[in-house]
Formats: structure tokens, sequence, C-alpha cells
């Protein structure tokens, strides 16, 4: 009779530890933060993003610099994704005052016009330095 109870009680504790398993979404909606200028770096952030195996959708806006994405988690999370991004030269704004930065290397792999750490480009960008047509 022991040996009953014993036997019921590790199988009741494997099925309270199994049912407690964090449930993974396979169409989970994430965001982040990424930094860039410009077409090119859509392309270059939404590719990168895409090649992360479990990425099902990835959109970079240039104005909000906001980057949507749909992932599998159970393939993948945000950090992996947020690590390819860093690869191909765009840093990662987490908040104010913290961002992951993409290695020198990486960064300097970009485009000349896509060079998002140097002002003049971004107010370039943003038409601030655009000649303006004389009459």
């Amino acid at each position: 009779m022991k040996k009953i109870i014993f036997i019921l009680s590790i199988m009741l504790v494997g099925f309270t530890a199994q049912s407690q398993k964090v449930e993974q979404n396979k169409n989970a909606k994430v965001s982040c933060e990424v930094d860039g200028v410009c077409g090119m770096c859509k392309k270059r952030i939404e590719t990168a993003a895409l090649k992360t195996k479990g990425v099902k959708f990835a959109v970079w806006s240039i104005k909000t610099h906001k980057l949507n994405l749909i992932i599998d988690e159970r393939k993948t999370d945000l950090a992996q994704v947020q690590q390819n991004i860093l690869k191909v030269g765009h840093d990662i704004i987490l908040n104010e005052d913290k961002k992951l930065e993409a290695k020198l290397e990486a960064y300097n792999s970009v485009d000349p016009c896509c060079k998002y750490r140097d002002d003049e480009i971004v107010l370039d960008h943003k038409g601030a330095m655009k000649k303006q047509k004389k009459n």
C-alpha cells in the first residue's frame, strides 16, 4: 500500500510540474526600437530580422524607429533577433539612457548615407541640410 501511495504521489508531482510549463506562443507580437535613417537601413534591419529562424514578420518604421515583429517563441526570442540586427550595424535602443551598440566594425560596414551616429547625416535625411532652390 505504501508503494502505491508513493507512486501516485510521484505521478501527481510530475503532472503538476508539467502543467506549470510556460506556454510559448507561435505568433507572439514583439517590438523594439532600432536606430537607422533611411530606406536602405529599413531593408537591412528587416532582412536581418527575417533571417532569424522563427521570425515570421518584420516591419521597421523610418519615422518612429520601431521594429514590429511576429515571432515563434518556440524557435527564437527578441534577444536573438536583436543580436542579428547588431551584427548588421544597427543599434538597439532600450530606453532614453541605455542602448545596445553595434560593434564598430559592423557599423562601419553600412553605407555612408546610413551612418545614423553622424548628426549631419541624420539632419540631411530629415531635410534640414538640403539646399534651397533659388528663383
